[in-house]
């Protein structure tokens, strides 16, 4: 199965000629093309969730919203029904207090949270799970703990249970947080294929290659259990000098293993 992670700069940002009224058909002819059978969104408004729900017409969604009274669903999952059935989905918050909404914790910046759906792939009646998230851009105390949060949350689940986590982590491979991830057992998919974690910046501030920033690879798609990586992309196109979002999307191929739950639905 093919899997997305984009973030997609939010609907209220102040960027003049790259605001999102700009760019919508670009971002969404660009996640089109790829096919993929699940798409994890970061940033995401309610008004690009209309304009891509409207463009991507064969997919069903799944997003808790970040703040009470809140209408942006920030880390949506779509999903291709055809692939995977559903079976159950939540979210939490990456704070001390994970229940509560909007709640945040070690001098985060923003309100972060984790989105998940539980599917089932329909070709072969196995269950996986996919979690979505985004960790601060600001507080590295934030970033290693809401790590830690995710790696908890997915050692609930026995060892060889199938897991994709996405996400703008706000970091790259040198980063204490994504060590957090590994040590709990995440494996980059990029990485895997491609010997290396960094293949330079996935944030360009709309400026793709003429971008000098110090961050590398921030956008990730990890796998842990019976999972295994068989492609990995950093998708730069643009469009006359016009890029979908400020970062570049990331793209992974992954295949169930021999030993990956079945579904008890089945």
């Amino acid at each position: 199965m093919r899997v997305l992670t984009c973030n997609i700069r939010c609907f209220g940002a102040n960027d003049g000629e790259n605001s999102w009224a700009y760019r919508k058909e670009l971002c969404a002819d660009v996640i089109r093309s790829r096919s993929a059978d699940i798409i994890c969104f970061q940033e995401m408004w309610r008004q690009q969730f209309a304009d891509l729900a409207r463009s991507l017409p064969g997919y069903q969604s799944y997003g808790m919203v970040d703040e009470p009274t809140g209408r942006n669903p920030q880390n949506c999952i779509f999903y291709r029904p055809e692939a995977c059935a559903l079976i159950s989905s939540g979210g939490y918050w990456l704070s001390e207090t994970p229940h509560v909404t909007g709640s945040a914790s070690w001098q985060s910046a923003c309100v972060r949270l984790a989105n998940w759906v539980r599917l089932e792939d329909r070709s072969s009646g196995t269950e996986f799970r996919v979690i979505n998230t985004h960790l601060d851009h600001v507080s590295q105390a934030a970033r290693e703990n809401q790590a830690r949060l995710v790696v908890q949350d997915a050692q609930a689940y026995p060892d060889d249970y199938p897991q994709i986590l996405t996400g703008d982590m706000n970091c790259d491979c040198t980063n204490a947080a994504i060590e957090v991830c590994k040590a709990g057992g995440w494996l980059d998919t990029y990485g895997a294929i491609h010997g290396t974690e960094n293949p330079g910046h996935t944030y360009h501030a709309f400026l793709g290659p003429e971008y000098r920033g110090a961050i590398g690879k921030m956008d990730w798609i990890l796998v842990r259990g019976s999972f295994r990586a068989v492609a990995a992309h950093v998708i730069t196109e643009s469009r006359q000098g016009r890029f979908p979002s400020d970062h570049y999307f990331v793209s992974a191929d992954v295949i169930l293993t021999n030993g990956a739950a079945t579904s008890s639905a089945r």
